[in-house]
């Protein structure tokens, strides 16, 4: 159990909380049980450390108030809405045999013994923390679930957990669900065994191949092509070319005849 010191205060105005936060002080208030209220102050950089431990307002923790002890309950913690600094506490005192309602954390063990999580299954918490109600004596640090042996599609409710006597759960009337199982929104694809991946690698790589031999036939399909109309157009050429020569010496030899 965390025990904390605390220093009775008898602040009365707004601008002596002010002083005595500017001094490094937290102010607070024990209320509860047959005694009166009692302010009292606490050492800031305390408060913070026991505040950054797990479940600080589910554990009961003992005030020590000018040599005297009592058990108190952290319930509520104001923080600056701008530097998010405690700036009050109120403890509730613990007085045997008074019932107390209390949030208590729940907690999840044995998650890599869970054949659902193990098979992409997703744990949904409903519930983080159960309010319950029970004898200050008996409250419970933490509600406990084992998912060991746990499968997608199952949950758990408020019935499943065993509480102590005298410890009940505010919520009546119904079995509220806590967390379940859900499967994955979306499926892992099994991994392709190595020789049906060297496999798919050879079919590509002979696509590959099979389109580079594909396109160099198309390149000398067309040279083919290209030598055809040029053998064409070349003899054409040279045909005309031979024809003009015919003509010209047809006219040379008709020439002399006309100086008879």
């Amino acid at each position: 159990m965390n025990s904390l010191k605390v220093n009775a205060r008898n602040t009365k105005s707004k601008g002596e909380v002010r002083s005595l936060r500017l001094a490094g002080n937290i102010p607070g208030i024990v209320y509860g049980g047959t005694e009166k209220n009692q302010k009292v102050s606490v050492l800031k950089k305390t408060l913070k450390s026991l505040i950054e431990k797990e479940n600080f307002l589910s554990n009961i923790i003992t005030l020590d108030l000018d040599g005297k002890s009592q058990n108190v309950l952290p319930k509520e913690i104001k923080y600056n809405v701008i530097t998010d600094e405690p700036i009050h506490i109120d403890f509730l005192r613990v007085v045997p045999g008074v019932k107390i309602k209390i949030d208590v954390p729940v907690k999840f063990i044995n998650q890599e013994k869970s054949p659902g999580l193990k098979r992409g299954g997703v744990l949904n918490i409903v519930r983080r923390k159960i309010e319950l109600k029970c004898p200050s004596e008996k409250t419970p640090k933490e509600i406990v679930i084992d998912l060991d042996g746990v499968d997608i599609g199952e949950s758990f409710k408020i019935s499943s957990v065993k509480l102590e006597e005298d410890v009940t759960p505010t919520i009546l009337g119904r079995d509220f669900v806590i967390a379940t199982l859900a499967a994955p929104t979306v499926m892992k694809e099994p991994e392709k065994p190595a020789e049906d991946a060297e496999a798919v690698e050879g079919e590509e790589a002979t696509t590959e191949d099979g389109k580079e031999v594909a396109a160099d036939g198309d390149k000398k399909a067309v040279a083919a092509d290209g030598d055809k109309k040029a053998t064409p157009e070349g003899d054409k050429k040279e045909g005309d070319k031979k024809e003009g020569e015919d003509k010209k010496a047809t006219t040379e030899k008709k020439a002399p005849s006309k100086k008879k």
